[in-house]
C-alpha cells in the first residue's frame, strides 16, 4: 500500500470572524482554539458591500498572498506568498479604472492607496479575495487582512489584528485558508 503524506489530508483552514457583542466596529476572530480581538471596517459589516462605505464585507474570502514592509520586519513565517512593500507599491481603487482593485506602480494618477504607510497597519497585509477573482466596478477594493490601529479603532473595512496576535497567526496560513464574515 503506497503511503500518503500528512499535508494531503490536511484540511482547509477557516478564520471565522464574528462581531463583537456591543460592538459593531470590532470583532473576535477564531482560528481552531484561538480566539483574538479584531477591528472591523467604520460602518460594521454589510452584505451588500461598495467602495468606500467603511464596511467590512459578509464573505468567506480566500487568503491569496501577502505583504510586508520589510524595513521594519524581518521575514514573516507563514505558507502565503510574501512580498516585500517598495515605495513605488500602490493599490488601486478608482472603480472605473482598468486596474480597480489591482496592485499598481507609482506614479499612478488615479486614485489609489500606498501600500508604504507612514502608520503600521501594513507592516503585514495580507490580501484577501474579495472582489478580485470575479471583479464588480464599485464592489470594494483593497480588503486586507493587517495590523490594527491601536485600541482596535476601526478599519476602512477590513479586518485586522495586533501585531503580536498577527505573528501568532502567520505560521497556520497558507492560500487554502479561508477568512469567512459572519
Amino acid at each position: 500500500m503506497r503511503k500518503t503524506s500528512d499535508k494531503s489530508h490536511s484540511k482547509i483552514g477557516r478564520i471565522v470572524v464574528r462581531r463583537a457583542p456591543g460592538k459593531a466596529t470590532q470583532a473576535i476572530l477564531q482560528y481552531g482554539p484561538l480566539r483574538l480581538r479584531a477591528a472591523l471596517g467604520r460602518s460594521g459589516i454589510t452584505s451588500c458591500k461598495r467602495e468606500g462605505d467603511g464596511a467590512t464585507p459578509r464573505a468567506t474570502m480566500r487568503l491569496i498572498s501577502a505583504y510586508r514592509r520589510g524595513d521594519r520586519i524581518g521575514v514573516v513565517k507563514t505558507a502565503l506568498p510574501v512580498q516585500r512593500i517598495r515605495k513605488d507599491m500602490l493599490w488601486c481603487d478608482a472603480p472605473g479604472h482598468p486596474a480597480y482593485n489591482r496592485p499598481v506602480r507609482a506614479p499612478f494618477a488615479a486614485s489609489h492607496e500606498k501600500l508604504m504607510r507612514d502608520d503600521r497597519l501594513y507592516d503585514v497585509c495580507i490580501v484577501m479575495d474579495w472582489n478580485i477573482t470575479e471583479r464588480r466596478r464599485g464592489g470594494g477594493s483593497a480588503i486586507f487582512f493587517h495590523i490594527a490601529r491601536e485600541g482596535y479603532a476601526p478599519t476602512e473595512g477590513c479586518v485586522a489584528l495586533s501585531p503580536a496576535d498577527m505573528r501568532r497567526l502567520l505560521p497556520y496560513l497558507d492560500n487554502r485558508t479561508v477568512l469567512e464574515v459572519r
